[in-house]
């Protein structure tokens, strides 16, 4: 009876630990943006069964990209407190196990989407693997500050995906979702990357707060909030949405916006970390909040409101 709990024990462990390997929180957040793309382009007339090929096909594919980031970071991430109790640092699986299951999930989650959904869905998906693995993790995460920008590429991929699941095209709505993303990634991860510099350095990241300064990371994270201004307004000026995401989205968008450029006047370490803490809290929720906007106030009717729909038919 010991040996059978014993076993059970181990068994629930390494499931965890395969779960905690597709990074769930990563994976969770792109199947939403996912969903967000796909709802806009079907305009309230869903294809459920084309959705759930398109969300299974994109955490498949999201998800691999994770586990085999895990498995190249592994050796880096003993240095990390944040990351030092992860499964391949401890050595509770084989990395050979995990490259495997990796490029497994991968294989299931393409094929979806080739298949099931549209090529396109799945050209898409295979760009933000290999620039999430190949571009970012392999390559520039090592050795260029460019790595979250450029690697913004990949996260910027899953509702475009799923709008052009609806579509079959990439069109103005693709591009402006995909601008979305890309241009909120960069201030939401360097507002964690100031909190955590000295372990970034410590486990050799060149991040651009580490290479640049904290000083330099603030101020580039300016135009990026700046640049979602316009972006929330071409989503209702070309008729994806209604006013509420205008009026709404481009409050908050302005309030974060206020809040990147008081983190010029936080002097101090202690102020710097407090701004830091809390712009991230924002960048998390205004992301939630402005995709929920997204969906609820996205319009039926191709025609329905927007002044360069009107101006151009």
């Amino acid at each position: 009876m010991r040996f059978c709990r014993s076993k059970n024990r181990r068994r629930t462990t390494v499931l965890k630990d395969l779960i905690a390997l597709t990074k769930p929180g990563i994976v969770r957040m792109n199947a939403f943006a996912a969903f967000g793309g796909f709802w806009v382009a079907s305009r309230w007339s869903i294809d459920w069964m084309l959705l759930i090929w398109m969300l299974i096909g994109t955490s498949l594919t999201m998800a691999s990209a994770c586990v085999i980031n895990n498995y190249w970071d592994r050796e880096l991430d003993t240095r990390m407190e944040r990351t030092k109790n992860r499964a391949l640092p401890t050595g509770r699986i084989s990395p050979g196990f995990v490259i495997a299951y990796g490029l497994l999930l991968g294989a299931a989650g393409l094929v979806l989407l080739f298949l099931m959904v549209n090529s396109l869905a799945g050209w898409l998906g295979l760009l933000g693997w290999f620039v999430y693995i190949v571009v970012y993790t392999i390559w520039l995460k090592r050795s260029s500050t460019w790595s979250t920008s450029i690697g913004g590429i990949s996260g910027a991929m899953p509702p475009v995906i799923g709008y052009c699941a609806v579509t079959g095209t990439v069109d103005a709505g693709a591009w402006i979702l995909f601008a979305l993303l890309f241009l909120w990634q960069p201030a939401h991860f360097w507002s964690l990357a100031i909190r955590r510099v000295e372990e970034y350095r410590a486990a050799g990241y060149p991040l651009l707060p580490v290479v640049k300064g904290i000083k330099r990371t603030k101020l580039q994270m300016i135009p990026y909030v700046l640049l979602l201004i316009p972006t929330v307004i071409l989503m209702y000026a070309y008729g994806y949405t209604g006013q509420w995401f205008l009026w709404v989205g481009g409050i908050l968008t302005i309030v974060w916006f206020v809040h990147t450029l008081f983190g010029m006047n936080a002097k101090s370490e202690e102020k710097t970390e407090k701004w830091a803490k809390t712009n991230f809290l924002i960048s998390v929720n205004y992301l939630l909040v402005v995709f929920l906007l997204m969906i609820v106030d996205t319009q039926r009717d191709a025609n329905a409101s927007g002044w360069i729909t009107s101006l151009f038919p």
